[in-house]
């Protein structure tokens, strides 16, 4: 997410736009139930992707699924938008497999199946895409089934994964500095999350005996958590911070950047700020951070 004080009224407005036309996306591609998987990583995925691409988006006011009573702005006739809905309902889908899958949570199973008809629709779409998500999914088990005690290592496959959903094939396919360029954005954005969800996680992985590779690689004993976390905070930070480092210095590659406040603002201002409050121990309005 932006930092909300720090950008203009317009702004804002553009960005809550995006999100709610992926939603409205998601239910046009899909299905209305497939709406409540909508998040704000897949909002950031169509905002640069719309933004490199030079669309001329425009907001109309339209019902909300979740608000009925209330209209909102929605970004209109975006392919990139389209594309970003998409992928949200592929990664939600196998995210409520795997959870099935790993911890026999019967909900996940229920919505999974819920969701299977519009998966199987989008995934003839994009085949290739959607297989090589499954790869990485299925490497990243591997891993956690190895207790990997290699934060670099387990972070790589969700990093990878991340990197072919940044790839946006008729924006890439006759501008290969363009492909690296969001590629890079995605390998780096897919390791911070990675890496900072197993720190945010540590207190709940423990309890629950779950596999988290910060707590192989930097041998957790039997000490407090806090005091654990203390001991490994600035090895974190300085992993988080290279992976914004370069998200960054990816990004000013891009010659055209529309919209450039809003998603510069995301990259500098708001995930830099999430990832002090989650190294400082802070939620914003006492909520779970990731």
């Amino acid at each position: 997410m932006p930092e909300t004080a720090e950008l203009k009224v317009r702004e804002y407005d553009l960005f809550r736009g995006y999100y709610c036309g992926v939603c409205k996306a998601i239910g046009k591609n899909s299905s209305q139930l497939s709406r409540l998987t909508l998040n704000y990583d897949i909002t950031f995925l169509a905002l640069l992707l719309s933004s490199v691409a030079g669309e001329r988006v425009r907001l109309e006011r339209n019902n909300c699924f979740v608000h009925p009573l209330q209209k909102r702005n929605m970004v209109k006739q975006s392919e990139c938008v389209s594309y970003a809905a998409d992928m949200n309902v592929v990664l939600a889908y196998y995210n409520l497999k795997d959870n099935w899958k790993d911890e026999k949570d019967v909900k996940s199973l229920m919505f999974s199946s819920l969701l299977t008809k519009s998966f199987k629709k989008i995934h003839s779409r994009y085949k290739e895409k959607c297989d090589i998500i499954s790869m990485k999914l299925e490497e990243l088990s591997m891993l956690e089934k190895e207790n990997c005690a290699s934060m670099d290592k387990a972070a790589e496959p969700f990093a990878q994964l991340m990197e072919e959903l940044m790839y946006y094939k008729p924006l890439c396919e006759n501008n290969k500095s363009i492909e690296r360029v969001l590629r890079s954005i995605g390998y780096f954005v897919g390791k911070w999350v990675y890496l900072i969800d197993a720190y945010d996680d540590i207190e709940k992985d423990i309890k629950a005996e779950n596999y988290n590779p910060l707590l192989l690689q930097f041998e957790y004993g039997d000490e407090p958590v806090a005091e654990f976390k203390s001991r490994i905070v600035e090895r974190l930070e300085f992993n988080l911070t290279y992976s914004l480092n370069e998200i960054g210095n990816a990004y000013k590659l891009i010659d055209n950047r529309n919209n450039e406040d809003i998603i510069e603002n995301i990259i500098y201002l708001g995930m830099l700020r999430k990832t002090e409050n989650i190294l400082k121990g802070c939620t914003e309005n006492g909520k779970k951070s990731i």
